[in-house]
């Protein structure tokens, strides 16, 4: 047992992917058989994620979740940001061109509509909560728009660490939501063709869940809501702590 663990620390990456590998065909297994499809897969992961991640953290008292664990640092490696944005970026090359002339002005203006209407409701919801500081109601505004904007502007913007983890649990909850609600709002929106994929990601904005939400639709339209979210959560880490701080401080004054 011990030369085992030993090779399976030295090579950690590789045991990632092996445990991730487990984790999406046990998640894939349980949407399938208990929710009949319902619930997609990769919110069933994403779920499945989290627990392990508290447990984790639960047993050693760290802050990475089970990276902790010297048997599982690999997922560290795996779920760092270098492989998260290299997923983003791969996954837009699988888009049409010519639907994307197609989408004209509607897939500008759903994103700017999107960045926008997402820091409002979440600036506004920030208040209700006592966060009156223009920092603050930028920061959860951000993690409204999505779970990484919302790090990346309390940061600039030198946030408290408690708003900050806030903005990240905003964005997560927004991102499982998306995930899960997809497949029964489609129908009723039209949500059929690679036009209403680039608007639905331009609006929404979380990468996650509209990718794992248009799985559960149509495979095929998962590309170009994926590309629109990724530039979504580019526009709002510009806009976020530049022109929507200044905004939100001029209108609440500091």
């Amino acid at each position: 047992m011990e030369l085992i663990s030993e090779v399976l620390i030295k090579n950690g990456l590789l045991f990632a992917f092996v445990i991730i590998g487990a984790v999406m065909w046990g998640s894939y297994y349980l949407s399938h058989h208990l929710t009949g499809g319902r619930l997609h897969g990769s919110a069933v992961a994403i779920i499945v994620g989290l627990v392990l991640a508290y447990v984790g953290g639960a047993f050693t008292g760290g802050t990475k979740g089970l990276a902790d664990v010297p048997l599982f640092a690999g997922l560290g490696i795996m779920g760092g940001a270098m492989l998260r944005d290299f997923a983003i970026v791969s996954t837009a090359y699988g888009v049409d061109l010519a639907e994307i002339r197609r989408s004209g002005v509607v897939g500008v203006v759903s994103l700017f509509l999107g960045i926008f209407l997402s820091f409002i409701i979440g600036a506004l919801i920030a208040v209700m909560f006592g966060y009156t500081d223009a920092v603050s109601m930028t920061t959860l505004g951000a993690g409204a728009a999505t779970y990484i904007v919302g790090p990346v502007t309390g940061s600039a913007l030198g946030a408290s660490s408690e708003v900050v983890a806030l903005s990240v649990a905003a964005g997560l909850v927004k991102s499982v939501m998306v995930m899960i609600g997809t497949p029964f709002i489609a129908p009723l929106i039209g949500l059929n063709n690679p036009k209403a994929a680039m608007a639905y990601g331009g609006l929404m904005g979380t990468t996650s869940g509209v990718a794992g939400g248009l799985a559960a639709t149509d495979k095929r339209l998962v590309p170009y809501g994926a590309m629109t979210a990724t530039f979504y959560t580019g526009l709002g880490c510009l806009f976020g702590p530049s022109v929507i701080y200044f905004l939100i401080r001029a209108a609440v004054g500091g």
